[in-house]
């Protein structure tokens, strides 16, 4: 199995391969990373994992929205006091997606606005806290079609099953927009990739975060769909129940602070 060391950017947020995230860098430690990134030539990869954090809350002390006072702060050996603990890795889910941050640019205050796009799921190994940013030993976890049922090849099976997420899911999307069918997203527009469908169906359905870390995780491209077509109806019943809903603002990709 392929390892790497790379720098860790921790998030309430999920990242999927294939997806785009936009980041909003201010605090030191992760300018510090976007500094080392931004050194490599733009012809290379500028890698870095996206992890999302177990208990739902921002590893550095800063708030958003708050002066930047980690600079500021004691010599970086003194990790205990950032909120990660003797042991790092505990606080953060064990799989993360490996990013690829295409567009780096520094602003006159120092910060950074950062657009990044998911590669490739990775298994967190180790955590170091001890430089000026969090790095993480990771093993890259291959997508598997997943074990066919009924006598199917694994890929067709993947292949039927993802059909079914994207009537799913334009039900769901009808539902949650209040949109007639024939303004949604006709299938010639979708990918009819089962893996890619997995992955874009999860970024884009409304759910918490322990449910995207669950889909992320899932062992084989049959098993996420599997569980992205149970949750898909069960959310759009909740949502026939519900007189209305703000959808633009659901639905609108957000930019995530550091």
């Amino acid at each position: 199995m392929t390892t790497a060391r790379l720098p860790l950017f921790p998030l309430n947020a999920v990242l999927f391969p294939g997806l785009v995230l936009p980041l909003n860098v201010f605090e030191e430690r992760y300018r510090a990373m976007m500094r080392e990134l931004i050194e490599i030539d733009e012809d290379e990869p500028r890698r870095f994992v996206v992890v999302a954090i177990r208990d739902g809350r921002e590893t550095a002390p800063t708030a958003v929205g708050m002066p930047d006072t980690i600079a500021a702060a004691a010599p970086v050996e003194r990790a205990p006091a950032d909120g990660f603990g003797p042991d790092p890795i505990q606080t953060f889910h064990r799989v993360g997606c490996v990013a690829d941050a295409a567009k780096i640019r520094e602003r006159a205050d120092g910060s950074y606005e950062v657009l990044a796009t998911g590669t490739t799921r990775v298994r967190l190994l180790s955590v170091d806290a001890s430089g000026p940013f969090l790095t993480a030993e990771v093993e890259e976890l291959p997508e598997d079609p997943g074990a066919a049922e009924g006598g199917d090849s694994p890929t067709d099976e993947a292949g039927a099953l993802a059909e079914g997420v994207l009537r799913a899911f334009r039900s769901y999307q009808k539902r949650l927009a209040g949109a007639s069918e024939r303004s949604l997203t006709t299938g010639a527009d979708l990918p009819d990739d089962p893996s890619v469908v997995s992955y874009l169906v999860a970024a884009a359905a409304v759910l918490d975060v322990p449910s995207k870390q669950r889909l992320l995780q899932a062992p084989d491209t049959a098993t996420r769909l599997r569980e992205e077509l149970t949750l898909l109806r069960k959310e759009t019943a909740v949502i026939r129940h519900l007189p209305s809903l703000p959808a633009t603002d659901l639905t609108r990709d957000p930019t995530y602070p550091n």
